[in-house]
């Protein structure tokens, strides 16, 4: 199975869609629910739910989820009935495979039920129509944005040349992957007026559009990287840094330990990150599918459509 531990939970919905087809005397008795059998709407409702719950004892790699809420949907013509399964879920996966599994037992279901009827009943075929939610709903044209980061590491250790900055190393990586242009990774030492000159002069430069810091944000008496964005910020963004820490305390106590802000200065969204690298990998999981939407809207531009749908 695909790790998805680092994966954030968002909402996921997805519709499929079966068609089964046969003689117009059977499907007349399907409208009417008058089949033998009984009321095979009904019954493949249920048994599209029941199926969607337990796609992943029927199928090896898909993950165990929440499943919230299924629909199943009919349209019955003259020789054919349409099935659309909608199946929604707040998770770290998507839904898609369970709604194409619950529109496939939806339809065997009804032609279980039909067959004695009709036996020129067929399944065209199982499709999906529509999936939202994860980071197909969250693609920005990294290209033709032009996107620029900087890092900044604040460690006395590093600055002095006594450990090898992993961090910052790490996050010029998973910038530069999501599609970032990394312009700047800078080391000062844990001193507050070197931290608030840098980021200032990067922020006032009016071409980085995000800036984030490493280290600095704990409880040591050196940690200072919270009050030194006293002279940076001209707005907080504090949902930013709740993201940050509800995802890191799901995977490890000590995020609550975290002190970090997050603001903006002119059109640069500024961020401030643990120094470990685990804890840098769990931000950055929590961070990224939203970072280039939010710079894009310091630039002016608007919220791009709600995945929830209408």
């Amino acid at each position: 199975m695909i790790d998805v531990s680092p994966k954030p939970d968002s909402l996921r919905t997805a519709t499929a869609r079966a068609v089964l087809r046969g003689a117009p005397a059977a499907f007349t008795l399907l409208r009417d629910r008058q089949l033998p059998k009984g009321d095979a709407l009904e019954v493949a409702r249920a048994a599209a739910a029941l199926t969607v719950k337990q796609v992943p004892l029927l199928i090896p790699y898909c993950h165990p989820i929440r499943v919230d809420w299924v629909q199943v949907a009919y349209d019955v013509g003259a020789d054919s009935v349409t099935i659309d399964v909608t199946v929604r879920a707040v998770d770290r996966t998507g839904v898609e495979v369970e709604a194409m599994t619950g529109a496939a037992l939806a339809a065997l279901t009804i032609y279980d039920m039909m067959k004695m009827v009709d036996d020129t009943l067929s399944i065209e075929g199982v499709r999906l129509l529509e999936k939202r939610g994860g980071k197909s709903d969250r693609k920005v044209d990294m290209a033709a944005a032009g996107l620029v980061a900087a890092v900044l590491v604040a460690s006395d250790s590093v600055a002095a040349g006594e450990k090898e900055d992993l961090s910052g190393a790490l996050l010029r990586e998973r910038l530069a992957a999501a599609g970032f242009t990394v312009r700047e990774v800078m080391v000062v030492a844990d001193d507050p007026t070197a931290i608030a000159t840098v980021v200032r002069l990067w922020a006032d430069a009016g071409d980085i559009d995000l800036v984030v810091t490493t280290g600095g944000t704990g409880l040591g008496p050196r940690d200072t990287t919270p009050e030194a964005m006293d002279e940076v910020f001209d707005r907080e963004a504090p949902g930013v840094m709740e993201a940050v820490r509800d995802h890191g305390q799901r995977r490890t106590p000590r995020a609550m330990l975290g002190r970090g802000r997050a603001g903006v200065r002119g059109h640069t969204l500024i961020i401030n990150l643990p120094g470990s690298r685990g804890a840098v990998t769990d931000a950055m999981a929590a961070l990224l599918p939203e970072l280039p939407h939010a710079c894009l809207m310091l630039r002016g531009a608007g919220h791009d459509d709600d995945p929830r749908g209408k």
